[in-house]
């Protein structure tokens, strides 16, 4: 997997300070997207273990909430492969800081209802993640006012609920 950028300390995505990776490769090409360059699998610099190493160096501070997860579109299948045993590593290293991950794929449909259904890497690594913001970007449905979100059609999702529940479960806070 290649990555985009990291943002170390980035209040935009997410709650409070965190870390954000932006990986590369996405096939959604959504209009007006805000990361084109992006989509390109091959975009960027490898995700090296010592990328690896240097994020989570990133992430031990106690000003940093946690970490979030964009792309690109991290929930890509070849992309989950490679963010999995990180995104272990910075649960078992960093319990109480929490991950949020950024995918233009439906948590029902797509994700529960194609990927999980077909890949362990995806039912592994969907617990690991507390918030899933989804839905593909409409253009057409852009509102700025949205909190973490760019248009009416995603969703701010408590995944462990939504786990529980078998369908996506908005985080109240952010409804």
């Amino acid at each position: 997997m290649n990555y985009a950028t990291i943002k170390p300390t980035d209040v935009a995505n997410g709650p409070g300070v965190r870390v954000s990776l932006f990986v590369s490769g996405c096939t959604h090409h959504c209009k007006d997207c805000f990361n084109e360059e992006a989509w390109d699998f091959s975009y960027g610099e490898p995700f090296t273990d010592q990328v690896q190493d240097e994020i989570l160096e990133m992430l031990d501070h106690d000003y940093i909430t946690g970490l979030t997860l964009l792309g690109g579109e991290p929930m890509e299948p070849e992309n989950q492969e490679a963010l999995l045993p990180f995104i272990r590593q910075v649960r078992q290293r960093f319990p109480e800081k929490t991950v949020w991950c950024f995918s233009g794929y439906d948590f029902d449909k797509e994700i529960l209802g194609k990927m999980a259904r077909e890949s362990s890497v995806t039912r592994e690594l969907l617990p690991l993640i507390d918030v899933l913001v989804d839905g593909r970007f409409v253009a057409e449905k852009r509102n700025l006012m949205l909190k973490f979100r760019g248009s009416e059609n995603q969703r701010v999702l408590d995944v462990a609920a939504s786990l529980k529940a078998g369908h996506g479960v908005w985080c109240q806070e952010y409804r």
